[in-house]
């Protein structure tokens, strides 16, 4: 990978992906963002294994949008590893789910998430969340160097 990658997105539903992926391109915010499918996906590119081994992993995303409900790894598994290991405690992740239920709320909040968002069900009201968290980590966040 030449570039380096801003938003990470994980997500399994396309459709999901696409109004992501147009709300932050409104905004000027998806010109280094990457899709993953799914969460084995995603760990294999953050820590430079399987498809992506030889990555340089000290080049971590700005912002990590994370969805729950995923074949493979799930988003809380991802998140846990994500939050346990020092090379990329420090990312932010924010949970884009479906889920109200606060079980997987308070699980995401004890493993260490950043924010975490339920997907409105309506496209405005999807995209305007979309675009004000990707406003929000890519502008307005100051990480830490």
């Amino acid at each position: 990978m030449k570039q380096e990658i801003e938003v990470l997105l994980v997500e399994d539903n396309l459709s999901d992906a696409e109004m992501t992926i147009r709300a932050l391109k409104k905004n000027n915010l998806a010109n280094r963002l990457l899709h993953l499918k799914d969460g084995a996906e995603a760990l294999d590119f953050l820590f430079g294994e399987g498809e992506y081994a030889g990555r340089q992993i000290e080049h971590t995303p700005k912002v990590i949008l994370l969805d729950l409900k995923m074949p493979k790894v799930n988003g809380i598994e991802v998140l846990a590893k994500v939050k346990t290991d020092p090379r990329t405690k420090k990312i932010p992740v924010v949970v884009l789910s479906s889920s109200k239920e606060d079980p997987d709320i308070q699980e995401c909040y004890d493993l260490g998430v950043n924010g975490y968002v339920v997907k409105p069900v309506e496209f405005d009201e999807f995209h305007k969340a979309i675009s004000d968290l990707g406003l929000y980590w890519m502008i307005v966040n100051q990480p830490p160097q």
